[in-house]
């Protein structure tokens, strides 16, 4: 390549750059934000390997004394390992387990509707719980199911049903059925629209040609629908068992539990991810609490790898 073709292809660049620049700025944005507060946080993982004290500072973290694999022994060996991470299994497993078909059901369910005014306020209702937080969520449940002036409760005395409410919110036994049903109402909504735009883009005409040949609702949402989206499907599963302990596709294992536990339903609300929060920000001890949330996040890269083979050679379809 000679000098003048090298001159003329820097020239190029430059020129799409300043085309671009906008976009750039865009890009460019994300990229450094990732680095900031995603990537350059990552140097805390030593803290699990190290012998690290609060009093040592920030440069503690590189100049303490290595304590190899000393609090993830002792971390399997504490007496609230295998109830914490019995709870996040079971909870986990049962939203990966529910939550996961839902927002297929609406989204193909939506797509049936032909009343374009029903449709929007369906979307619209299924939508907003998203976008309430678990705070307000505690509220509302608290509101309905509160033992002592919740208005399930009140309703049960009143009609004579028991002499004393419901204790809902502090049952042990109801708190799965609790974290599993709060999940698929408040982040449906949101994860169907994955789903509705896969469905947008099937070709209209795989649908009028299956009508010509006599196919009825059900036969066009079996053979047309769901092949054309089983990528997005794919996508999801695999990023659904990749955050499986941080509560699946619902997610929001943590900030459900913060707000919906309480020492009453500790016993079966307590999970790895706010055993680990109390231990490092109440009882202060990091490198313990870090080990703890590093041991999760090497679970879920393997989950996340094994899914992706496990689904290229099943349906040769994969995230990558």
């Amino acid at each position: 390549m000679g000098i003048e073709e090298k001159r003329r292809n820097r020239h190029k660049f430059w020129v799409k750059l300043k085309r671009q620049r906008v976009l750039q700025i865009f890009a460019w944005a994300g990229i450094i934000y990732l680095l900031i507060f995603n990537y350059a946080p990552m140097a805390g993982i030593l803290v699990a390997f190290k012998k690290y004290s609060i009093k040592d500072g920030f440069w503690g973290i590189f100049t303490n004394e290595w304590a190899g694999l000393k609090y993830f022994r002792e971390f399997f060996s504490d007496y609230m390992c295998w109830p914490v991470i019995k709870n996040t299994l079971i909870i986990s497993f049962l939203k990966i387990l529910t939550s996961f078909p839902a927002p297929i059901l609406l989204a193909i369910m939506l797509t049936e509707v032909r009343n374009r005014h029903f449709k929007k306020f369906v979307q619209a209702v299924s939508y907003l719980p998203y976008f309430i937080s678990w705070v307000i969520v505690a509220g509302i449940l608290t509101a309905f199911f509160s033992q002592s002036r919740g208005l399930v409760s009140e309703l049960i005395i009143k009609l004579g049903i028991s002499d004393k409410g419901v204790s809902f919110l502090t049952n042990p036994d109801a708190y799965y059925q609790l974290a599993v049903w709060t999940s698929i109402w408040k982040s449906t909504g949101w994860w169907s629209i994955i789903f509705l735009a896969a469905i947008s883009g099937i070709d209209p005409g795989l649908y009028e040609a299956a009508m010509v040949d006599g196919a009825g609702r059900l036969k066009r949402i079996w053979h047309i629908t769901l092949p054309g989206i089983l990528p997005a499907i794919v996508t999801v599963l695999i990023l659904s068992v990749g955050s499986f302990l941080g509560g699946g596709m619902m997610g929001g294992n943590f900030d459900q539990t913060m707000m919906l536990g309480n020492k009453l339903n500790a016993s079966a609300s307590e999970i790895v991810q706010t055993y680990a929060f109390k231990t490092g920000m109440v009882d202060l001890r990091f490198n313990y609490a870090t080990a703890i949330d590093l041991m999760q996040s090497i679970i879920s890269v393997v989950l996340i790898f094994a899914t992706n083979a496990v689904s290229k050679k099943v349906t040769d379809t994969g995230l990558f």
